[in-house]
């Protein structure tokens, strides 16, 4: 039986700093070497293609967790990931702009309160890290390295990304009435303690999650839109 995620715990920290570093290495890479910039941009598209099959992978190793949460690429990390290869590949606005905001708000959240339930050496450990830093390697390299910035007005590309979100929480709902799951964590929170057990009880964390989400969308904007 493996032993228990821990948040906190020595094998989360050093997988989040593990992380870090080679996501600042390939990020340096792309934006000191115009040389190594496609072959950064085709490393991070492939690992946020992949990163979804390396999930099912893991999640095959654990037989009675493979419900349809774990087996359908509903969660917003799995679409952000979907987002985040054709961004690179395609370089769409729309795309990059969905990439950036739901990459580095949700995902690094993700990071810090993970929702996960085995610690490390089991496949899901591996599996978690490397989907959701894959997507934050992407997320960072649209504006370092692509030199995306939030369309004019200010608010229009936040704005855009925040009723995407939305359209999303609407998305889980209707899914997880349908089939009993907890895409989004809208239907409760994560057995994990995450931030979510501070906002109050469901349905008024939800209420939270608008919040917190328009703060980080603001946040974002400001981080990059003085470069425009």
């Amino acid at each position: 039986m493996p032993e228990r995620f821990v948040v906190f715990s020595f094998h989360h920290i050093m997988a989040a700093t593990v992380g870090l570093v080679v996501v600042a290495l390939l990020l340096i890479s792309a934006r000191r070497s115009a040389t190594a910039r496609p072959l950064v941009r085709a490393t991070l598209a492939f690992l946020t293609l992949t990163a979804y099959g390396y999930s099912q992978y893991a999640w095959s190793q654990v037989d009675h967790l493979l419900t349809w949460e774990n087996i359908l690429p509903f969660h917003l990390c799995d679409i952000t990931a979907f987002l985040a290869a054709y961004a690179l590949m395609k370089r769409k606005a729309w795309a990059q702009e969905l990439t950036y905001y739901w990459g580095l708000a949700a995902t690094v959240q993700a990071i810090i309160t993970p929702a996960l339930q085995h610690d490390f050496p089991h496949p899901t450990f591996f599996a978690f890290f490397f989907h959701h830093f894959a997507i934050i390697g992407a997320a960072l390299f649209i504006p370092l390295c692509d030199a995306w910035r939030p369309d004019r007005p200010w608010w229009r590309s936040p704005l855009r990304a925040f009723a995407c979100v939305n359209g999303y929480l609407l998305f889980a709902f209707g899914i997880n009435h349908a089939l009993g799951t907890n895409f989004g964590f809208v239907a409760h929170a994560p057995a994990n303690p995450s931030l979510i057990d501070h906002l109050g009880p469901w349905p008024l964390y939800l209420g939270a999650f608008q919040i917190i989400a328009a703060i980080l969308f603001l946040l974002l904007t400001l981080a990059v839109s003085q470069k425009k």
